[in-house]
């Protein structure tokens, strides 16, 4: 299979961010959850640093992999099935 250049960069992306068990968690969550504030993420993670949190929600949210949404002072993630699907046939069932 030949790759496009664009295609390439955007599979090691997202290949890169689900390789990193903290973000593959995250991913996990939001399977079981559809949607989740960065807060019940938090909890959910046992994490204690946002900063952390939000390192990885970023690398998710720049390969594709999660939506962002906002309610006022919320962050509202969500997963990008299809995407994930494409990448990740195996982990949506």
């Amino acid at each position: 299979m030949v790759c496009k250049n664009k295609q390439f960069r955007e599979a090691v992306r997202v290949y890169k961010a689900l390789g990193e068990p903290t973000r593959l968690r995250i991913v996990q969550l939001l399977l079981e959850h559809k949607e989740l504030s960065c807060a019940d993420i938090i909890e959910r993670l046992n994490v204690t640093a946002c900063s952390t949190l939000s390192h990885h929600v970023r690398l998710l949210t720049d390969c594709g992999l999660l939506e962002l949404r906002k309610e006022g002072t919320y962050h509202i993630y969500r997963l990008q099935v299809d995407i994930l699907r494409y990448y990740a046939p195996g982990v949506v069932e």
